[in-house]
């Protein structure tokens, strides 16, 4: 049954001015984990969606991006737009390059049409599981997709909470494609390093070669509310698991945060508490992201008084 737009929950808006951050990011550095909403009078939203997000379209990501000093971004489709990636896709065209993507997508989809979403620049898909977006999907059309979009080399992004790192332990060890966990797999700080799905998150890590896991959300996950420090020792657990196969972002413009709305230059500026070392930042923020999502090499710059 399609859900009403007046009973639907409204996300609240982003931020309007976040601070300069004091951290600056290394060149090439990636938001690896934020969205394109709408506008919804150009881009409509799914009328099955659970929620209603801001409009949150290109110009004001491109300026938000640049105020943050990051140069590149994974645009993620979200769930309030369903198979719909048309938004993602007008954003990644008019980048220069510069943005790669992560779609949803449904078992309609043919040869054909994964085709043109790599050709424009797509390289993953993603399953929501969290409860509050519907909960885990039909796996037998997951297990369907992952195996067409197999040939093409993406990745698959899986949303959990936390206690599906534990419930789905036997579905991640039979994917046949990478898989990348969202948002420190949505564990509870309060509840501790030692808590049950944080245990088995890092052992998968350190184990899986095809597990990746995103160090987002640390505004989600934190009983503490802004700056999210309890976040750090999570983040550098993760980071010592496997820096190679981690990545970051803001979750920009941050949909269904239920508790204070983050100031993005806090969360730009925890990358150094998560990550001290700077080549393990260089990694994650450049290595990595342009590795997976196959970001061309950085124009080298050209010496002091060189002309064009």
């Amino acid at each position: 049954m399609t859900v009403q737009p007046a009973t639907l929950k409204t996300c609240p808006a982003p931020v309007a001015a976040p601070r300069k951050p004091r951290f600056m990011p290394p060149p090439g550095a990636c938001d690896a984990h934020c969205h394109i909403f709408g506008p919804g009078d150009r881009y409509p939203y799914h009328p099955d969606r659970t929620y209603t997000p801001p409009d949150a379209g290109l110009d004001r990501f491109r300026a938000v991006q640049a105020h943050l000093g990051l140069d590149r971004a994974v645009l993620v489709n979200a769930s309030c737009h369903g198979v719909y990636n048309e938004a993602m896709l007008d954003a990644i065209a008019a980048s220069d390059g510069r943005y790669r993507g992560v779609a949803i997508v449904d078992d309609g989809f043919t040869a054909d049409r994964f085709a043109a979403l790599d050709a424009g620049g797509i390289r993953g898909v993603r399953f929501n599981f969290v409860r509050h977006l519907g909960g885990p999907p039909d796996l037998d059309v997951l297990d369907r997709i992952l195996r067409r979009i197999a040939p093409l080399g993406w990745h698959v992004v899986l949303h959990f909470d936390a206690g599906d790192l534990v419930d789905f332990a036997g579905l991640l060890d039979g994917l046949p494609i990478p898989y990348l966990i969202d948002h420190m797999g949505r564990v509870k700080t309060a509840e501790g390093l030692e808590q049950e799905p944080f245990r088995r998150l890092v052992d998968r890590l350190e184990r899986d070669p095809n597990c990746w896991v995103k160090i987002s959300g640390a505004e989600r996950i934190s009983a503490g509310g802004p700056p999210f420090a309890d976040a750090v020792p999570f983040a550098r657990r993760l980071v010592e698991a496997a820096a190679d196969r981690v990545l970051w972002g803001t979750d920009w413009p941050h949909p269904n945060i239920a508790r204070t709305m983050p100031d993005d230059g806090d969360l730009v500026d925890l990358l150094p508490d998560f990550m001290p070392d700077p080549a393990v930042r260089q990694a994650v923020l450049v290595d990595n992201p342009a590795r997976l999502y196959g970001f061309p090499a950085p124009s080298p710059t050209p010496p002091a008084g060189a002309t064009a």
